[in-house]
């Protein structure tokens, strides 16, 4: 058995933007403190709802120190490191690591679309150049590669590999994977909606996007599958489930910038290419806020 490096509930952390389109740092402090206090399990940054992809370097690199400093031993910080360049993905990971990140999250290679076995050679160098644990993260509609089952359990055999965040909406898929992985590969779901389901195949929790707007509350579905109480973590999911639903009702992290915005953080918005809804789906969006009183909630 390996060790699990949290349960419960992560949040894949926006990253918010000045109006110049600079990093806040202010901001992402407070965001992580909001996350912290209401019970959040563990902070991902840099991932894709942090908008890495556009970052520099030197920003990405910032981002995490940022994290890890603020963070301050409270929770585990997972810095996102993934790259379709392997030298690149290993270098970044290793600076990770010398800032003093608990794990890393390391997405498929994009675009490439590696094979199988690239897939199997990428990740393992990625774990031989670090001491430190690895989430692998399969999201083949924005990666346009797809994790195989049979691959994650190859993966499963290299010590450092521990978990994998799943995203590819595939039940039966996931079904798989748990099967051939058990007591080798901690599985955390990848997609708010599919928490329930996940945990209810041995999952250890979520990577959530939710999280930033409704932490305690996506904690609390997380947790009350680790205690077995399925019947109540379902009926906590089905409330959210409209909100968590909103939260994609364009391109992620469009709708949770928005959402923060609308409940009194200062997020900004995202960098180009990415920019802001047309108003019906934020008018959407404030529609299930205000349902849940999430509208100017936070002071």
């Amino acid at each position: 058995m390996k060790n699990t490096i949290f349960t419960g509930a992560g949040v894949a952390i926006v990253t918010p933007m000045n109006a110049d389109g600079s990093i806040n740092y202010d901001e992402l402090g407070r965001l992580i403190d909001f996350n912290i206090d209401n019970g959040t399990d563990a902070i991902i940054i840099c991932g894709t709802t942090g908008e890495s992809s556009t970052m520099t370097d030197e920003e990405h690199i910032e981002c995490i120190r940022y994290a890890i400093e603020k963070a301050a031993g409270r929770v585990p910080v997972i810095a996102g490191t993934g790259s379709n360049h392997t030298e690149y993905a290993v270098n970044l990971s290793k600076k990770a690591e010398d800032l003093g990140a608990d794990a890393l999250l390391c997405v498929t290679p994009y675009y490439n679309k590696a094979s199988q076995k690239g897939l199997i050679a990428h990740f393992t160098a990625i774990a031989n150049a670090v001491k430190i644990p690895i989430i692998l993260y399969n999201v083949p509609s924005r990666t346009g590669t797809n994790i195989l089952p049979k691959t994650a359990y190859e993966l499963s055999k290299v010590e450092n590999i521990v978990a994998i965040k799943e995203a590819s909406g595939n039940i039966s898929q996931i079904t798989e994977t748990a099967a051939l992985c058990q007591g080798q590969l901690d599985i955390y779901s990848g997609n708010d909606d599919q928490i329930v389901p996940i945990m209810a195949l041995g999952g250890k929790g979520v990577i959530s996007v939710l999280s930033n707007c409704v932490p305690k509350e996506t904690h609390e579905i997380a947790a009350l599958c680790l205690k077995n109480r399925y019947p109540e973590a379902a009926a906590l999911a089905f409330k959210y489930l409209p909100l968590a639903h909103a939260l994609f009702n364009d391109v992620n992290p469009i709708p949770v910038k928005e959402a923060l915005n609308i409940m009194g953080f200062n997020a900004g918005e995202c960098r180009m290419p990415l920019c802001r809804s047309e108003q019906p789906k934020i008018d959407a969006l404030r529609a299930e806020l205000d349902k849940l009183g999430l509208v100017n909630s936070v002071k």
